[in-house]
C-alpha cells in the first residue's frame, strides 16, 4: 500500500516538470517567431522608405534642373528693369528665404512612428497578458 503513495507524488513531480519544460519550450518558440516577426517588419519598413528616398531624390533632381532654368529666366527678366548683378541678387535673395522656410517646414514634419514596430509591439502585448492570464 505504501509504495502506490510515494509513485504518486513522483508522478505529480514529473508532470510539473513536464508541464515547465513545455511551457519554456513554447515561449522559446513564441520569442523566436516575434523575433522574426520584428525583423521582417523593419526590412519591410526600410524597403519602403529606400523606395520613397530614391523617388523622392530622382524628381527633386529634375525639379532642380527646371528651376534653375527658371531662375534664370527670372534673372534675364528683371535685369531688363534693373542692372544685372541686381537682378541676380533680389531672385537669389527671395529663392534662398523660400527654400529656407522649405527646409524648417520639412525638418518639422519628420515622423519618426514610421519606423516603429506596431505589430510587433501589438504582439508582444498579446502575449505578454497570454502569459500573465497563465501564470495566474
Amino acid at each position: 500500500m505504501e509504495h502506490p503513495n510515494h509513485e504518486a507524488p513522483l508522478r505529480d513531480s514529473e508532470s510539473a516538470i513536464g508541464l515547465l519544460r513545455r511551457l519554456v519550450e513554447e515561449f522559446s518558440i513564441l520569442f523566436r517567431k516575434e523575433i522574426a516577426l520584428a525583423k521582417a517588419e523593419a526590412v519591410q519598413s526600410f524597403s519602403h522608405l529606400k523606395t520613397a528616398a530614391i523617388n523622392i531624390a530622382s524628381g527633386g533632381a529634375v525639379l532642380f534642373a527646371g528651376l534653375l532654368v527658371l531662375l534664370a529666366a527670372a534673372v534675364f527678366g528683371l535685369s531688363h528693369i534693373a542692372a544685372d548683378w541686381l537682378a541676380a541678387l533680389i531672385v537669389g535673395g527671395i529663392v534662398s528665404i523660400v527654400g529656407f522656410v522649405m527646409i524648417n517646414s520639412g525638418k518639422n514634419k519628420f515622423d519618426s512612428s514610421a519606423l516603429k514596430p506596431e505589430r510587433t509591439q501589438r504582439a508582444l502585448q498579446q502575449d505578454k497578458a497570454m502569459v500573465e492570464r497563465r501564470m495566474q
